[in-house]
């Protein structure tokens, strides 16, 4: 069954589309009540309005704080049609029925973000007759249509335009929608309010936990599958995402994207992200598997392809700066999953196009990329919430422990390696020069195991290379092994009960050790 419209109560902080809204319903003679500036806007562009103060015959009260809260409003909206007593009270008190609501909120969050928001304007931006009004008509969704995201304004005056009514099926998922809007919007209210409680603001310092943590999540796309064939997988943006991300990403061509795509181009993305411009990582299962930086993105592809090109087939690649021709036909010339960047020039799109399944992805600029909210892991029976692990300690003001410190060259490339090894799964050891890795081990159970795993890795010699591990050595043999190939300087984080051990070892070989006094554990 469906719906007639033939009275609607439209009030909109956000006006894009209302007015071509409104055209529709007013082709089909639907009685519009508004107030403030929604009805003004519509009286300016010939749409026949009726103010809601005229309606409830009560006027606007506190500034505006009041003006739907009104038993003609509510009851309109709220009475069933099917019910007979109900319909008895409206025609008793001389109130219509209300067939539609069209209201979007205050902007509460945008409001809440600015950094120079005082307090008492972000608290007169919690909207209270908008989301009473948009509970009501989602509540009796199966007599009233209700419409809080300008997303629908087209199917939606569509259906009126044509029939005069909306289809039942649209009106129960405009209803989910709804309420789906007013519990994101309520999360984000107690989260300020949260925030100060604890001492500081949100998004800001302060205990960043709330002690009820809920998520506003919109689906962005269905995905053919999750990890594996057998399990089904969707993609969801954060609402209070901001920046560059794959959420945001525009697909330029190729297959659908995968569960285990959207992993290895987002690892792909913060990597290049961390070290800059001139960057290139290429990424397979999570892990790097070259990574480097060139003057131009076909030089820095190529080198971050040296390093592993047996492990880096079927890889997604990413790059800093945008994709010209010269990258883009490297390439091409072996098959990769996706490729992501600021973007692809038409040169670049053309080398590429013949690639029909390859995946590409334009970001936007990556130079204010900063993931927002906190990183978040599901576990069985809960969530695991922790901060995201920003890399910002410099290695240069890490401490020396070794009898040699290391050479201005050597500095370039330890800082090199401490990044790219954030980026690798535990253990860690990244082989490095100044602009390119040589070997990766990663993911082993025995930091010894990931050390020989990078060196057997290397394609090019190891002598004068550097070493970098995300967690301490617990013991010398880690040492012994890299000094065995080459490595002339080390950066670790220390902690471990035998540092002076490890130290000793250093100084044997006569390499330069650097403490960082940070671990970069990634699991």
């Amino acid at each position: 069954m469906s719906q007639p419209i033939r009275r609607a109560l439209v009030s909109v902080f956000e006006k894009t589309g209302i007015v071509e809204l409104c055209r529709d319903l007013a082709r089909r003679e639907v009685q519009i009540l508004s107030s403030g500036g929604t009805a003004q806007l519509l009286r300016e562009n010939g749409i026949p309005v009726t103010s809601v103060s005229d309606y409830t015959g009560s006027p606007e009260l506190l500034d505006g704080r009041v003006k739907t809260l009104h038993p003609r409003i509510h009851a309109g909206i709220l009475a069933v049609r099917s019910n007979a007593e109900h319909m008895a009270q409206l025609a008793r008190a001389g109130i219509e029925p209300i067939d539609l609501v069209v209201v979007n909120l205050y902007p509460f969050e945008k409001t809440a973000a600015r950094a120079d928001a005082a307090e008492e304007d972000v608290i007169e931006m919690i909207d209270v007759g908008g989301p009473t009004m948009v509970r009501a008509a989602a509540k009796n969704s199966t007599h009233v249509g209700v419409v809080v995201d300008p997303a629908d304004y087209a199917e939606v005056g569509r259906a009126v335009t044509e029939s005069g009514s909306l289809p039942a099926e649209l009106l129960r998922r405009l209803a989910a929608k709804a309420f789906a809007r007013t519990s994101a919007y309520d999360a984000a209210v107690a989260a300020y309010l949260g925030a100060h409680e604890r001492g500081g603001t949100a998004g800001g310092a302060g205990d960043p936990f709330p002690a009820r943590l809920v998520l506003d999540l919109t689906k962005v796309a269905d995905l053919r599958y999750g990890e594996n064939p057998h399990q089904r997988a969707a993609f969801y943006r954060d609402a209070q995402g901001s920046g560059p991300s794959l959420a945001g990403a525009t697909k330029l061509q190729g297959k659908e994207l995968s569960f285990n795509n959207i992993l290895d181009l987002d690892a792909a993305v913060s990597l290049v992200a961390d070290l800059g411009p001139g960057a290139c990582g290429i990424i397979k299962h999570g892990n790097p598997c070259g990574v480097a930086l060139g003057a131009e993105p076909a030089l820095a592809f190529r080198a971050a392809l040296e390093c592993d090109p047996v492990s880096a087939f079927g890889g997604v690649i990413a790059f800093f700066d945008p994709v010209d021709g010269a990258a883009a036909q490297a390439i091409a010339e072996a098959f990769y999953e996706a490729v992501v960047a600021p973007r692809f020039d038409e040169r670049a799109r053309q080398a590429l196009s013949a690639k029909k399944n390859l995946r590409l992805l334009e970001v936007g600029d990556l130079s204010w990329f900063s993931p927002g909210g906190q990183d978040l892991r599901r576990v069985h029976g809960g969530l695991l919430v922790q901060d995201w692990d920003h890399v910002s300690e410099s290695v240069r003001e890490g401490r020396v422990v070794t009898r040699r410190a290391p050479t201005d060259e050597e500095w370039q490339a330890l800082r090199f390696s401490w990044i790219v090894a954030r980026h690798v799964k535990s253990n860690a050891i990244v082989y490095a020069r100044a602009d390119r890795t040589l070997g990766i081990g990663a993911g082993q159970m025995s930091r010894v195991d990931s050390a020989r795993i990078g060196m057997q890795k290397a394609r090019s010699p190891l002598a004068g290379a550097v070493l970098a591990s995300d967690a301490f050595f617990p013991f010398r043999d880690g040492i012994d092994v890299a000094a065995e190939a080459g490595i002339r300087a080390v950066v670790q984080p220390g902690g471990s009960v035998r540092d002076e051990e490890v130290i000793a070892a250093a100084d044997e070989h006569g390499l330069a050790m650097v403490f960082t006094e940070r671990r970069h554990f990634r699991h």
